[in-house]
């Protein structure tokens, strides 16, 4: 059994997983009642939450799944990347319960934790294609075999995540922007602004939201200045089309260069309905399948963690107590 522990943002999960599959409890609990008055997350308040958080969401994700603690067989826990301060709670946490019951532990990248959230729902078959699109990460990954990434392309500023959350407070949404851009989407003409679409050099998987993020502010301060109402539904929609286009292309694109007939999904983002339709439909007019998590594991949860963590505990891959977080960790070449 592994007892996974996710601290990176503001969520606090911990999670029982047998066999790195079969889910036995996935308990979270989230900050976003605390922060949506802020408009985001504030990373003080964050750790403070997680400290007062992490013992009883443990405690709760052992009752839930029927074990005690002699049960367990190794802990994982997330290293990064992330809020330093958030994940050092888990992190500490979890080297004191490592050490107090003599379980080896495992040091969990965020990331590779998204992508094993799809071996949770599906059987997996190496080597995979998955993007991960959430509030910090915009990532095309290419997994030949459990701990081994390369990666094919990544955000070379914005997360398409944190473009939806910086939109959305620009619009007057509430925090978290995603879905409310999404549920806004829905009433809009996504064709009534030309937002661009930045698709950088050709062949590049590579992605930039800054841009689009530069130009949606510009058009809502033109509308200020001329002291009319802005058309929220249109610009959410119009938003939204131009940030699922490119995830769509590129993805696709990377999938026909790896000649892979499935393409994974992870993240937060990956919840939005709008970019499940339009790259499924996208995909299979080239013959390629594309798979998301439910949506109950594309946010951050422990699940994933201790999924990703049972193949470094069968490898032998243990960490140290001297194990640290590191805010902006690799995915590759880091172990």
């Amino acid at each position: 059994m592994t007892l996974g522990i996710e601290t990176s943002c503001d969520e606090t999960s911990a999670a029982v997983v047998e066999a790195g599959e079969k889910v036995l409890s996935n308990v979270i609990s989230t900050q976003i009642p605390v922060h949506r008055r802020y408009g985001g997350v504030v990373p003080e308040i964050a750790s403070r939450q997680h400290v007062e958080a992490i013992v009883p969401v443990v405690e709760t994700a052992l009752q839930d799944a029927q074990i005690g603690w002699d049960d367990l067989s190794h802990i994982a826990v997330t290293a990064g990347p992330g809020l330093v301060g958030a994940l050092l709670v888990g992190l500490s946490y979890a080297k004191a319960l490592a050490y107090s019951l003599s379980l080896p532990l495992v040091g969990v990248n965020h990331l590779e934790g998204h992508i094993y959230a799809n071996f949770l729902a599906h059987q997996v078959q190496l080597p995979l294609l998955c993007l991960v699109v959430s509030g910090g990460h915009t990532d095309l990954i290419y997994m030949p075999d459990h701990g081994q990434y390369e990666s094919l392309g990544h955000t070379l500023d914005d997360a398409a995540g944190e473009a939806f959350d910086k939109i959305a407070r620009a619009l007057g949404l509430p925090y978290p922007g995603g879905p409310e851009i999404e549920r806004l989407a829905r009433e809009g003409n996504p064709q009534a602004f030309g937002f661009p679409r930045a698709w950088l050099e050709p062949d590049s998987f590579n992605f930039s939201f800054s841009g689009l993020k530069s130009a949606v502010l510009n058009e809502l301060h033109r509308f200020e200045q001329k002291g009319c109402s802005v058309p929220v539904a249109d610009v959410a929609a119009s938003f939204q089309e131009a940030v699922v286009e490119v995830l769509v292309a590129k993805a696709v694109a990377a999938a026909q260069a790896k000649e892979v007939p499935i393409l994974y999904v992870a993240g937060g983002v990956a919840a939005n309905g709008y970019l499940r339709t339009s790259l499924t439909q996208v995909a299979a007019e080239h013959g390629i399948e594309v798979r998301f998590p439910p949506l109950r594991l594309c946010t951050d949860n422990a699940a994933m963690i201790a999924a990703a963590g049972y193949h470094y505990w069968r490898a032998g891959k243990f960490a140290g107590l001297d194990l640290n977080a590191v805010a902006n960790l690799p995915l590759t070449n880091w172990k």
